[in-house]
């Protein structure tokens, strides 16, 4: 349910956040339910309920098996059109708002774009935060939201998408009883003031405690109606999209003044920002931004080819057969064609536009658009800039980073042990092949920590054939996408193009897995790149705090750190041990392909057993021995101060592995604890206004796991926070877990599965990991019947077994002075 209003529209209370607040008040009560009846019902009926709130729009949603659309229609009708705004639940979720407030000013991400939306815009609406600004959101009364709500939520000004397996004609039925029954209301025209023209260059740089620098350069461009709308969408594609775009190229590859670039078009409305943004170490953005004038001047002056327009034309072909992949993504482009663009037809139309547009239209919209009096530059920069790498060092850089279900698989194992599965799809015109080796940091030796992560990346740069550029152009100029990626137990290697270029993606990946070059200048890229990123994670209180947990749960054990390593670790590193992971590892019997999405397996099936056939015919290698699970961290509580604006508490516990019986249990354990159905939600968040966000996670391996709480809250109520969990804990292991919870948790399990497993991409990784792992590569189809074999008994003992206090390990993480 599409609601045109945003916060754009909040007249006199422009900044405030009315939108938004009002957003998080109607799942809390309407005139039939009480608030936790609604997300209990739609978790009951297997389904995911949220909302979100933009500019210009308000978003409620609810995935869920189609089985059940009338329930989906009649909650979403009765949010949306029949909420009673509670006092008492308007006071408390002030306080968790609030919460949310102080994370975003946390976050360096979010402080960055906030700069940049109130630089470049003066007059305009878009120059205030959607979330509000905290001194004028702490003003807002209950009366200012009714006020709003009846002014902007009646059924005129809504949009109602459905997309799946429903029949049309029962599906407009219903709509017409669900939202039918109020009637049309007054609609006031919302004046927005135009954004008046830039006269001057603008600037504002902040610095600020954060490890790397972050910066954009944004210009004001016309909105989504304008003819150079989609002109301007090409020129953000051939600038800064993928690794072979101009700006990568440029300012990454050769000048190794960014760690990470990109460039965007952002025009939903009348105006909009064309924005370039970048990171960088702290002492090299003004000649980042210098570099990035010279090329844009270049390119101006040179203009652009025909090949550059087809490949950009190729990728935005493709990410819109991506999008709509799960039915989530087909609601969303047809409710952002209706209410945004205003045309249902947009996406055809705008896709006829842009195969007219030519190299000189992208070079007029350069000259036209990217001046200098309409530029604006933000930035966030760490308070002194590291040292300078010593002599003869490359300079440091970053890369990039029964059921009903899918259908059936074929497996085919090659002679050497390789095995080949063969996942056919043809609902969409696309193909995804994923390429996994069984690795991790479990693979790894002791001290170098990070080289799995590293391994990846380099396996996707230069082979003995092609430079990392010429791959990256290669795949990108028909629209493919190329990529890494790395995890506990395993890594590799994801391609994805159209149905008639599967031929390119077997070439890259046949290239990368038998001839990968591991150039040292390449490598010394990356290794920097991978550093950068992982002192960006370090700017995130809540990032940081996890990786700090597991860093204590797990101790010396290999899954302690993830597959980026640590600084420490990854400095160390030396393209010998990169290379020797990759011998180690590269062998048949360790290796799985998987190709699913649109092709003929007549074709693609000798190409890819080819390609496996080429591997060394060697078992797996043995990983390292390990100590057991009792042996993992060390139990106690931790403090750990940051000065944020919020603090954040863990606490995990020794969890069930992967392949063990209880890991179900565990599933149904994590769904029980976590959603805005779960008790501890509704106490932590709900009832006492403690924290923004509470919830379980898991972090799971083949030889042990951490099951883990996570929730942030205001400098000094932690202690609140962490016994509510303790009581949590405590209902569960006595048995006070009520079977239609239960109920609710695996309907909501069984059909969050079927969600995940809509894309080829994700269909090609879940039975690529299976199959490495020594299970059915279908092994989805089991799931529904070892989830609902899960009983109330079953979670008692699971609490009871491994949820004990006293094997605990927590963490605090909060400021030094508390209130």
């Amino acid at each position: 349910a599409w609601v045109k209003t945003g916060s754009i529209h909040e007249g006199t209370r422009l900044g405030a956040g009315l939108s938004h607040y009002l957003e998080h008040m109607l799942f809390k009560g309407t005139e039939r339910r009480a608030g936790r009846e609604i997300s209990a019902t739609v978790q009951a009926h297997g389904g995911y309920i949220n909302a979100y709130t933009t500019f210009d729009r308000t978003v409620y949603y609810i995935d869920l098996p189609s089985e059940h659309l009338t329930v989906a229609v009649d909650l979403l009708a009765d949010a949306v059109l029949g909420s009673t705004l509670p006092a008492d639940e308007v006071a408390k979720e002030k306080e968790v708002i609030l919460r949310e407030i102080a994370m975003t000013r946390d976050d360096p991400e979010d402080r960055l774009w906030q700069a940049v939306f109130s630089t470049a815009f003066r007059e305009h609406p878009y120059r205030e935060p959607v979330i509000g600004h905290r001194e004028l959101f702490a003003a807002n009364e209950r009366a200012d939201l009714a006020a709003y709500y009846r002014a902007r939520y009646v059924p005129n000004n809504l949009v109602v998408v459905i997309v799946g397996d429903v029949d049309v004609p029962e599906a407009l039925r219903i709509v017409t009883e669900k939202f039918g029954g109020r009637p049309r209301g007054l609609l006031a025209p919302a004046a927005i003031p135009a954004e008046g023209a830039q006269l001057a260059p603008r600037e504002l740089h902040v610095t600020e405690e954060v490890e790397i620098a972050r910066a954009v350069v944004a210009w004001q461009v016309p909105g989504l109606t304008h003819p150079d709308a989609p002109v301007l969408d090409l020129l953000a594609m051939v600038l800064g999209h993928g690794d072979s775009s101009v700006l990568w190229h440029e300012l990454r590859e050769k000048a190794a003044v960014v760690h990470t670039i990109d460039a965007s078009c952002w025009n939903p409305g009348t105006s909009g920002l064309f924005c370039v943004a970048f990171t960088t170490d702290g002492g090299k953005r003004p000649a980042a931004e210098a570099a990035l004038d010279r090329v844009l001047g270049r390119c101006a002056a040179r203009g652009f080819t025909a090949a550059d327009v087809k490949q950009a034309i190729r990728q935005l072909v493709a990410q819109e057969v991506a999008s709509r992949q799960t039915m989530s993504g087909q609601a969303s482009r047809l409710g952002a064609a209706e209410v945004v663009a205003g045309d249902l037809n947009f996406s055809r139309q705008y896709f006829e536009r842009l195969e007219r547009v030519t190299p000189a239209q992208l070079k007029a919209a350069l000259r036209r658009y990217l001046v200098p009096q309409t530029r604006t530059a933000v930035s966030s920069n760490p308070p002194a800039p590291p040292a300078a790498p010593a002599p003869g060092k490359a300079r440091p850089v970053r890369a990039r980073a029964a059921q009903t279900g899918p259908g059936e698989v074929e497996v085919v194992t090659v002679k050497g042990g390789g095995r080949l599965l063969l996942l056919r799809e043809t609902r969409l015109p696309q193909v995804h092949l994923r390429l996994v080796w069984q690795g991790g940091p479990g693979s790894e030796d002791a001290g170098k920590r990070g080289t799995t992560a590293l391994l990846g990346t380099l396996l996707s740069k230069d082979t003995r054939r092609r430079s990392a550029a010429e791959v990256a152009r290669y795949i990108e100029s028909v629209g493919g996408s190329f990529s890494p990626f790395s995890g506990n137990n395993s890594l590799g290697l994801a391609v994805e193009v159209l149905p008639p270029d599967w031929m390119r993606a077997v070439s890259v990946l046949g290239q990368a897995a038998h001839e990968p070059a591991f150039r040292p200048s390449t490598f010394a890229l990356e290794k920097e790149a991978q550093l950068a990123g992982l002192r960006e994670e370090a700017d995130d209180v809540v990032t940081e705090g996890r990786k700090l947990l597991r860093r204590k749960f797990f101790g010396e054990h290999p899954m302690a750190l993830d597959a980026s390593g640590t600084v420490e670790s990854v400095e160390g590193l030396k393209v010998a041990d990169i290379a020797a992971l990759f011998r180690r590892l590269n062998r048949a019997g360790n290796v799985v392909l998987a190709v699913a999405g649109d092709f003929d397996p007549g074709a693609v099936r000798p190409r890819l057993k080819a390609l496996l056939e080429r591997f060394e015919t060697a078992p797996p290698p043995p990983r390292h021995g390990r100590p057991p699970p009792a042996a993992f961290g060390q139990p106690g509580d931790f403090v750990e101060i940051r000065e944020k604006e919020q603090a954040v508490v863990l606490r995990g516990y020794p969890g069930p592995a992967l392949h063990t019986p209880e890991y179900y249990v565990g599933e149904v354990a994590d769904e029980l604890f976590s959603g805005m159905a779960s008790r501890l939600f509704e106490r932590v968040r709900e009832e006492k206004s403690l924290a923004y966000f509470v919830r379980s996670s898991r972090v799971t391996g083949l030889e042990g796991a951490m099951f883990s709480f996570l929730a942030g809250t205001r400098p000094g109520r932690e202690g609140e926070v962490l016994a509510e969990i303790d009581a949590e804990v405590e209902r569960v292991g006595s048995g006070g877990v009520e079977a239609a919870e239960l109920r609710r948790c695996q309907a909501r399990l069984k059909a969050g599965r079927r969600q995940s497993l809509q894309t080829n991409a994700a269909r090609a990784l879940h039975a690529a990991l299976n199959t490495l792992q020594g299970q059915p590569a279908d092994d989805w189809k089991y799931y529904d019947a070892r989830i609902d074999a899960v009983t109330l008994a079953d979670l008692a003992a699971f609490a009871q077994r491994f949820l004990v206090r006293a094997r605990a390990t927590q963490l605090v993480v909060r400021p030094s002075a508390t209130t």
